[in-house]
């Protein structure tokens, strides 16, 4: 349907084939930024006053594409121009601006397949993307957001499009066959600018989609956002005509047939008063200043380092043949390492040593412990563990770390990358 209606639009509306194929550039673009008026009630336009446009961006990289929503965010002005940008991206996570990557994903797949993992402006829950994912962003003045609208659009482009029934729970996921989730939603609220953005899962790797965000029990403590997790499903498993392409369409030109403050359909002829579909390229030539803010967003300091305070506590049993030979316990030996980490950073280590370790000849001097202090809660800090271990050979022929401190160095391991 959605196919037919285009051939259809495109036939009765020349200037609609413009905004098909022309490519926004950006002088037209910063043309429309302009100084933001700083007046707490701003003069608005009428509805019949506000366009709309549909941009495309050719990007599939997650820190461009965040960074040109968040170029478009800072400097561009909608009081008079409503946007929806549609985006994909290769494989990667996204986390919520007030959330912990070590409690949301598992990042040690990530790494293992150099899946990016991303910490967006918004808030919200985290999301796993790839190219089986549309991600939608429509952009408003503060005072004309409207989450409402923007899903009620996408509701009645999957039915219009492809005759898929959703509702729109308490939470403002979209659901169908009333259990299964295809979108989550967020916003980010500015004083003059405001957007909202979902994604929609089409046709994504559902299996990967588990694995990335897979949670185990970590130890960690925190008053970090924490995701809701919930059954989801596929477009395509409602209907196998629909791709992430057809959808795109769809939905693009249900905003375009819409007015811009109500929810009446003005069909073609709406259309046709509308600036169209517009292909974006999202580099420094076109947005000026883009790279630095893509740099700053794909930094370890941003996506790891803005993490909210938390603590971490695991305990350990030790294996028998590393006690002390001549004793007999009556309790469970147990290694428990307790960390505070603030700002992505080792803030304080605390190690509690069996009796049974102790007498085996380990000791855990403070020294090595306060050596991990400041270090980043990676591998970087085993690694510092191990090294500060080592010091307590120097002199020996062969440097390299015991029984029990191997054991104590697979202990942290575990904390650190398999939380």
């Amino acid at each position: 349907m959605a196919q037919s209606m285009m051939k259809k639009i495109v036939a009765s509306s020349a200037c609609l084939v413009v905004g098909l194929t022309r490519r926004t550039s950006s002088r037209s673009l910063l043309t429309a930024s302009k100084t933001l008026n700083a007046k707490k009630e701003r003069d608005l336009p009428a509805e019949g006053e506000i366009t709309k446009s549909v941009f495309m961006s050719q990007s599939t990289d997650i820190f461009t594409n965040l960074a040109l929503e968040d170029w478009m965010y800072r400097n561009m002005d909608f009081t008079n121009h409503h946007v929806m940008m549609v985006w994909r991206n290769e494989p990667c996570v996204v986390i919520g601006r007030h959330q912990n990557p070590w409690l949301e994903a598992n990042i040690p797949l990530l790494n293992e397949r150099e899946i990016a993992l991303a910490r967006r402006n918004s808030g919200g829950g985290t999301v796993y993307h790839d190219r089986g994912n549309l991600n939608i962003t429509f952009f408003t003045p503060r005072e004309r957001y409207d989450r409402k609208y923007n899903l009620e659009l996408i509701k009645r482009a999957l039915f219009r499009g492809f005759g898929i029934k959703s509702i729109i729970n308490e939470r403002q996921d979209m659901i169908v066959r009333d259990k299964y989730k295809v979108s989550g939603t967020a916003a980010k609220l500015g004083r003059l600018t405001g957007y909202h953005h979902c994604t929609l899962l089409v046709n994504a790797n559902k299996a990967d989609l588990s694995r990335a965000l897979a949670k185990r029990e970590h130890g960690i403590q925190t008053q970090a956002t924490a995701s809701t997790r919930s059954e989801v499903a596929n477009l395509a498993e409602m209907d196998n005509r629909i791709t992430v392409d057809s959808l795109q369409t769809a939905v693009g030109y249900e905003f375009l047939r819409t007015a811009a403050l109500s929810l009446q359909d003005g069909g073609t002829a709406q259309i046709s008063k509308q600036r169209g579909f517009q292909y974006i390229n999202p580099t420094d030539d076109w947005f000026p200043g883009l790279a630095e803010i893509k740099n700053e967003l794909q930094s370890w300091d941003w996506n790891f380092g803005r993490t909210p305070v938390f603590t971490v506590s695991r305990t350990f049993p030790v294996p028998a043949e590393l006690l002390a030979p001549s004793k007999v316990y009556s309790a469970t030996q147990e290694l428990v390492i307790s960390m505070s980490v603030e700002k992505g950073l080792i803030d304080d280590v605390t190690l509690n040593i069996p009796p049974g370790l102790v007498e085996s000849g380990f000791h855990g001097e403070a020294s090595v412990i306060t050596h991990l202090k400041g270090k980043r809660f990676t591998s970087e800090a085993l690694n510092a563990l191990q090294d500060a271990m080592l010091t307590r050979h120097v002199g020996n022929d062969v440097r390299k770390l015991d029984d029990k401190e191997q054991f104590v160095a697979k202990c942290f391991d575990q904390v650190v990358n398999t939380v």
